[in-house]
């Protein structure tokens, strides 16, 4: 991992003060190009006087926000060549224990599939992830548009652009936001991720998997919403007894723990009444469900929880399936399933 920061405050004396200071503490880091401090002079920068008052934000506003993109897009076009990924934080921020083993583990559960964008954290430019093949076009991209508006703006639509529709962001959320004043005029800025864990070591695997169900969806509330980091959830009208949600693995993986949880706080009573919840092998040929399965356990409360499932359940399985046991009128919302997965499956 390499650490780049960009001292970009307009008063050289500050810059060389906090330079001196991280070469003094971190010197080693810096000897063994871990940690690399870059500036850039001002007159590399376009205009910042005189620029569109968008939303009717005042002159000040206007001139910060558009110096942070060009900021932004120097560091980006920096860093492009430095590794295979780039994460954004910024410098007042708390991380989660091993939250690069996490990003490792949640990077290998996208692989294969196309992204622009993965979200660390919900908060402003805090924990965004890019390929770094992709950094010089979204630099160009910050500079092209640098007085429009704010950053984090920016960057929804440059995900639109590469055609990633939905945000991808994994939960809990590895950064927190600790600085309590805003590096515009020193307003107060208290801004804080409720989803911040800091112990991020008990991810799920979520192993590459092909989802179906039984149900009818309502509206946009699409399977792969409760089993992928895509915001929102599940959710299936009319369930009835016998009605099923099926996850068929790309490939066979050796289950360790699965958690299933329904409902919503929004929408109390849709979560699963009467629900069990199965393993299966034998994979069909049609690729959307399983011939053998086996009943682990029952649903309590509209969630499942259950660890050791490999000791009950030896060997690698291709599927996992929420079986409804019950009729109910109310809909049904999956929010998430989580499944953990031995070591080398």
């Amino acid at each position: 991992m390499v650490v780049v920061v960009h001292l970009a405050d307009a008063d050289p004396m500050w810059n060389m003060r906090v330079a001196a200071n991280i070469i003094r503490k971190f010197a080693h880091h810096i000897l063994l190009g871990r940690l690399l401090l870059i500036h850039v002079p001002h007159e590399f920068y376009p205009t910042l006087e005189g620029l569109k008052r968008n939303y009717n934000d005042p002159e000040e506003r206007v001139r910060f926000r558009s110096k942070q993109n060009v900021d932004y897009a120097f560091l980006l076009a920096f860093a492009a060549n430095l590794s295979s990924y780039y994460l954004m934080i910024e410098d007042d921020v708390w991380c989660a224990k091993s939250f690069l083993t996490a990003i490792r583990k949640a990077l290998a559960s996208r692989e294969g599939s196309n992204w622009a964008t993965l979200e660390f954290s919900k908060l402003g430019y805090i924990g965004k992830l890019y390929r770094s093949s992709d950094l010089p076009r979204l630099a160009r991209f910050l500079l092209l548009f640098y007085q429009e508006m704010p950053c984090d703006w920016l960057l929804v639509h440059f995900r639109l652009l590469l055609t990633q529709k939905d945000v991808i962001r994994f939960k809990p959320s590895l950064f927190q936001h600790m600085g309590l004043y805003s590096s515009f005029q020193g307003t107060i800025n208290r801004l804080e991720d409720d989803e911040f864990q800091a112990d991020a070591l008990d991810l799920p695997d979520n192993p590459p998997a092909a989802l179906f169900t039984s149900m009818s969806v309502f509206e946009n509330y699409e399977p792969l919403k409760a089993y992928s980091t895509a915001e929102g959830y599940f959710w299936g009208k009319d369930p009835a007894a016998g009605s099923v949600f099926s996850v068929v693995f790309h490939q066979p993986a050796r289950i360790t723990r699965v958690r299933v949880r329904t409902g919503s706080d929004e929408r109390r009573g849709d979560f699963l009444h009467a629900g069990v919840l199965e393993l299966g092998r034998q994979r069909r040929a049609d690729g959307r469900d399983c011939s053998a399965y086996t009943t682990v356990g029952t649903f309590e409360k509209g969630t499942f929880e259950q660890r050791g499932l490999e000791r009950g359940v030896p060997g690698p399985v291709e599927c996992v399936r929420i079986r409804v046991t019950q009729d109910q009128s109310e809909w049904l919302i999956i929010q998430s399933i989580d499944i953990w997965t031995a070591a080398g499956t």
